[in-house]
């Protein structure tokens, strides 16, 4: 009997919605468990470092890595797992462009560990106690990973074979690329496993969506009522699928609620957050300064409205060859 093809699934820094949606495959799971050996998961079973350690070079066929790298643990499993694997898979939009995770590259290392240790309004850390790398307790060696200066996604760590997008990844299309790894039907190297299209191609509000735009104002989703068969940016709401890579169903527009492009952008756009900004404050109606203004205080949080998953691997990021501690 052929020896089954070897996987590996293994979580960073996220929020674990991506190994929820390997589960999600619900019965199709047992049919990739038919197929595949499972080596490596420590969410879903007892695997350790060492066992992996101990694997050949090369002997995973491939690896679903999910989630940003932020710790020097999740750098040192990024680098055994690529080692070990002949497919490394970018799995989730953490892992992708750095997902939300990577926000935080807005702030220094000591800017965030300053305010979540000591000047939170929900702490109480007198002594200003922080967590150390390496500390001695009772006779024993303590230790925990150093947290890096800069989130990164995954292909700034390590050579990234295939990227599967979204926040989580839908079922449907973990399914198609499982199966295209296993079928061995796999495109050009560093292909992104969905549709090479915009969200809009496939959003149930499309055929509304007018040519023109012009904003007078934009609007926030749960302060509007939102009219259920129209376009969400012809009711000035920031919706993102303009620029967003399709392939989730559409889920976020289907539901009335703007998308937030998990999926990244199409291979047809460099910087995907400069290029939605762009594109919406260039058919801002107002000419006038103080018009501007009212229209933009609609959007608050620029950076995390078009830059909510991608900041890691955007043109504004921090630079990675700057000191990661």
């Amino acid at each position: 009997m052929a020896e089954k093809p070897k996987i590996a699934i293994y979580w960073c820094a996220s929020c674990g919605g991506c190994e929820e949606a390997v589960v999600d495959l619900a019965e199709d799971i047992l049919g990739v468990v038919e197929k595949v050996d499972i080596v490596f998961w420590p969410c879903a079973m007892d695997f350790k470092r060492k066992d992996v350690e101990a694997m050949a070079d090369g002997s995973i066929t491939a690896t679903l890595l999910n989630g940003a790298i932020r710790s020097s643990e999740q750098e040192e499993m990024a680098r055994l797992l690529r080692r070990k694997s002949r497919y490394m898979i970018a799995y989730g939009a953490c892992s992708h462009m750095g997902g939300i995770p990577s926000l935080a590259n807005q702030f220094t290392r000591e800017h965030l560990l300053k305010f979540y240790y000591e000047d939170g309004p929900s702490v109480v850390n007198e002594q200003k106690v922080r967590p150390q790398t390496a500390s001695r307790q009772n006779g024993h060696e303590l230790e925990l990973p150093e947290i890096r200066n800069v989130v990164r996604s995954l292909d700034q760590v390590v050579e990234v074979d295939y990227y599967v997008p979204g926040c989580p990844p839908t079922p449907q299309i973990t399914k198609a690329a499982l199966d295209a790894l296993l079928e061995g039907n796999l495109p050009p190297k560093g292909s992104v496993l969905a549709p090479d299209v915009a969200l809009c191609s496939e959003c149930p509000k499309r055929d509304s969506k007018p040519t023109d735009l012009s904003f007078i104002e934009f609007k926030r989703p749960h302060l509007t009522e939102i009219d259920p068969d129209k376009c969400l940016l012809a009711q000035g709401i920031p919706c993102l699928g303009p620029g967003t890579r399709a392939g989730c169903g559409a889920l976020c527009p289907s539901a009335n609620m703007p998308c937030t492009g998990c999926f990244g952008p199409t291979s047809r756009v460099k910087d995907q957050g400069a290029k939605l900004l762009s594109s919406l404050c260039a058919n801002v109606a107002p000419k006038e300064e103080e018009a501007i203004d009212k229209a933009l205080r609609g959007i608050p949080d620029p950076v995390g409205t078009f830059y909510r998953y991608g900041l890691a691997r955007s043109l504004l990021r921090r630079k990675v060859d700057l000191p990661l501690t």
